[in-house]
């Protein structure tokens, strides 16, 4: 069968070809670029198969890889993005037919909808792929630690990796990938309940201080030791999603406060322990650190610093003053209907709660003549 595809693809790309050679050729059935003749289209250069290659579909790269030696190496050599998530088989045998020839890639999308990859082949991807920047593996439930130690191994320049759902990976699996990946700045451990523990997380505000971006979403182990490990360690972060993470309190988010002055997205969804105080200390943070801010940025470029999202859905222990004082601190944040980048659903007593341009809005109604009636 695979033959078969493989003589029919071949035949395809000829009479697509020689429709090519008709019409640039005028009907000469010979096509000249940069003085050479091109006959048929094995003979296309190497940079022109993989400006070719840039603007088809993935599984159309993979296919055409198998076509010939002259397409097999091109694509081999040149290849730096490739997804395979709409695989849905196989996917595990694909990789290992893979992984050893496309050994350039920088961006590895391996998402599932039902677990198929095994450890082999993320040794496979490690043992090929040391440029490898962005690797995606959610849902990944059949790994185990080998997987996280084969790409400490073999890919020190991971800077986005997305392993969320993977529930197999251990605290001290994910220990030992941050000592080998220091570069990494974007990372989703959403769900990775065994491997998103204070352990870890002190391990990563020790090892990946260009940490940008953070989902411990429904991490129920992390607690406010890890996250304050975090704040100390990781400076830069600007995106942390501790929805779920039940145990952290205040000290989490006046950690986060005083360290984290580029924090944009704070996810504290259904941290019920959080209270006005951590409110009030997010709120200070900005007026604390505005003199140091103000050095290295121009006024423009101030206003737009600080939160621009914030969920607090579930937080019930906050108060409406505590809220609006945050609010009002930071204008990025919105209650007002389509934009909602403050979140708070679930929490009855914050309604009274409004940004700036909700206040501005009702005094503009309020303004307008009313006709006589």
């Amino acid at each position: 069968m695979v033959g078969e595809a493989t003589n029919l693809w071949s035949e395809e790309l000829n009479l697509c070809f020689e429709k090519l050679m008709m019409i640039g050729g005028k009907n000469s059935g010979v096509v000249k670029m940069d003085g050479s003749a091109i006959t048929e289209w094995k003979d296309i250069p190497m940079e022109l198969l993989l400006r070719i290659v840039s603007l088809v579909d993935d599984q159309t790269v993979v296919r055409a890889s198998g076509v010939c030696c002259g397409w097999r190496d091109a694509i081999c050599s040149g290849l730096t993005h490739l997804s395979l998530s709409r695989c849905k088989k196989n996917m595990n045998n694909l990789v290992l037919s893979l992984a050893p020839k496309f050994t350039k890639l920088q961006t590895l999308v391996l998402r599932q909808d039902k677990p198929q990859l095994e450890d082999n082949a993320v040794e496979a991807i490690a043992n090929s792929c040391h440029d490898l920047q962005d690797l995606d593996l959610s849902k990944s439930f059949n790994l185990s630690d080998h997987s996280l130690g084969a790409l400490g191994h073999g890919c020190p320049n991971l800077i986005k990796l997305n392993i969320s759902g993977c529930t197999a990976f251990s605290d001290h699996a994910l220990a030992y990938l941050t000592e080998h990946c220091q570069k990494l700045k974007i990372l989703n451990l959403c769900g990775c309940v065994k491997a998103a523990t204070d352990h870890a997380l002190q391990a990563i505000g020790r090892n990946c201080s260009q940490l940008q971006s953070l989902n411990l979403g429904w991490c129920e182990n992390v607690g406010d030791l890890g996250v304050m490990s975090l704040a100390y360690g990781c400076p830069d972060l600007r995106s942390l999603d501790l929805c779920g993470c039940v145990d952290i309190t205040d000290d989490s988010v006046i950690a986060l406060a005083n360290r984290c002055l580029h924090l944009r997205s704070l996810d504290l969804y259904y941290c019920r322990n959080i209270t006005d105080r951590a409110m009030y200390s997010l709120a200070q943070s900005r007026v604390k650190n505005k003199p140091a801010m103000w050095e290295s940025m121009n006024k423009s470029r101030y206003d737009e610093e600080g939160l621009k999202s914030l969920n607090i859905s579930q937080c019930t222990a906050l108060t409406p003053s505590a809220v609006q004082a945050l609010c009002d601190t930071f204008p990025a944040l919105h209650t007002c209907s389509g934009r909602h980048s403050l979140v708070i659903s679930g929490c009855l007593n914050l309604t009274s709660v409004h940004c700036a341009c909700a206040v501005q809005a009702h005094r503009a109604t309020n303004s307008i003549p009313h006709s006589a009636h």
